[in-house]
């Protein structure tokens, strides 16, 4: 357990007593996702259940401050072409490109077909690309089973964050069928029907958020938007979605990336401002990072939370930031996934998504994929167990973890980490999240020390277009 919640493990526990499981469970959702994700007889796990040596405090404030443990750590496993090497060895594309076969394949169908939402849209076009390396199809019950236990594949016993599922309300699709995957009038993919079962929702989300309350995002999106059944089975890719924002596959993204370099992936679910691009663009000089290294920013611009930006304008901004800085050192890429809001277990994801598009580093945020209770406010992670917990897996992975900084803007320096404005007694510019919100709603000035004079335009054109 991370050290706080350690402090609070005794008075949680009192509560417990008094309590309703319910709440001790939604009170202790950190711990239990790390106890279910790490080997009982792991070291790590041991050291924190008995209050023994922990990460040092200095390894969970940023790569300033851990650079001397993280130095020319290049564990990133290169392939005969010197780029970073797919998860598993080898990137898999199913795609279809022979016009006969799609034919044959969709025939095969019988006129049994699937509508698809967003999300389930996302999820195809990742799998069908190579994104989730080295999986073939949507996980069968088994497989299912298997990661969400255990945070791994059966068989290879190789890492994997999340269980990949295709949902449906449909209670005709029977196992043996093969099925036509549409959405929005075009067939995206044929999936033979290998496995159908109903999932225990309570014990993968507990297992894999941490918590099985209505409260957490991702949680709720299992419970209310997933279909009673899973189905899973080998896919067929016949197209990619037409969107808004155009997201390059991972052999794309890789072939325009040069050998022997270190990429170091920024993922983000929002626009990017001026304290983002400071964190990335500070990210080339971490001690782990060669001297040629370039950063490729990797927003997802799939489904978020309900509040959050949306997509096609988030890429709006990405686009007139990258025409505006024009950084050879900065690459953008898109990418179709929908978030969970997963914390800990997301930022494993996230590190094999990024691995499999050909990056080395991969820079990990506070409180990275967290999310809030909807009730009460309070987080559902801890502010550094996302890092904790890619650290703990960074080199199985073969991807180095580049921990975020925490900068601050100040009056005399501008920019700069937290411990040295302390150090020297600066003074802090603040603007809340709530108070940017605010101004750009208003119409009123918002500081460029904060957020790029171009970005804000884009946001506040879908304001008054939605007006």
């Amino acid at each position: 357990m991370a050290a706080h919640l350690r402090r609070r493990l005794p008075a949680l526990l009192a509560r417990a007593a008094r309590s309703s499981v319910a709440i001790a469970q939604r009170e202790l959702a950190t711990p239990s996702i790390l106890e279910s994700c790490v080997p009982a007889a792991s070291p790590f796990l041991m050291d924190k259940m008995t209050g023994g040596p922990s990460i040092p405090p200095t390894a969970q404030r940023g790569f300033a401050a851990s650079a001397a443990a993280a130095s020319k750590s290049k564990i990133a496993r290169r392939g005969p072409d010197g780029r970073q090497e797919p998860h598993g060895g080898k990137l898999v594309n199913l795609m279809v490109t022979d016009q006969k076969e799609k034919e044959e394949l969709l025939a095969s169908c019988k006129g049994v077909k699937m509508d698809l939402n967003e999300r389930q849209s996302c999820d195809v076009e990742v799998l069908a690309v190579g994104g989730f390396s080295p999986l073939e199809g949507f996980m069968t019950e088994d497989v299912y089973n298997y990661v969400v236990d255990n945070m791994r594949l059966p068989g290879s016993d190789l890492l994997f964050g999340l269980p990949v599922v295709m949902d449906t309300f449909d209670p005709s699709i029977q196992v043996g069928q093969r099925v036509a995957l549409h959405y929005h009038g075009e067939v995206l993919a044929v999936m033979e029907v290998e496995s159908k079962w109903q999932p225990d929702k309570v014990k993968e989300t507990f297992k894999c958020y941490g918590s099985s309350s209505l409260e957490h995002p991702g949680t709720l999106m299992v419970a209310t938007e997933r279909g009673p059944w899973y189905i899973g089975g080998k896919v067929w890719g016949f197209t990619i979605p037409r969107r808004v924002f155009p997201c390059k596959t991972p052999a794309e993204v890789r072939a325009e990336l040069a050998p022997h370099i270190d990429v170091v992936a920024f993922q983000c679910r929002n626009p990017v401002h001026r304290a983002h691009y400071e964190l990335f663009s500070r990210s080339l000089f971490a001690e782990n990072v060669g001297e040629d290294g370039i950063v490729l920013v990797h927003p997802t611009c799939g489904p978020t939370q309900a509040d959050d930006v949306p997509g096609p304008v988030r890429y709006e901004t990405y686009l007139v930031l990258k025409e505006e800085k024009h950084d050879p050192r900065v690459q953008w890429a898109y990418l179709p996934y929908s978030m969970h809001m997963a914390g800990p277990r997301e930022a494993i994801q996230h590190m094999i998504l990024r691995k499999n598009y050909g990056c080395t580093h991969f820079i990990i945020g506070r409180d990275m994929a967290g999310s809030k209770s909807s009730r009460t406010g309070d987080d559902f992670y801890g502010p550094y167990d996302a890092q904790d917990f890619a650290k703990l897996h960074s080199a199985e992975l073969g991807m180095d973890t580049v921990p975020s900084l925490n900068l601050v803007y100040t009056e005399e320096e501008g920019y700069v980490t937290a411990d040295v404005a302390t150090e020297k007694g600066y003074h802090l510019k603040k603007l809340s999240g709530t108070e940017f919100r605010r101004k750009l709603r208003a119409g009123e000035d918002i500081p460029e020390w904060f957020a790029f004079k171009s970005v804000v335009e884009v946001l506040r054109k879908h304001i008054d277009d939605k007006a």
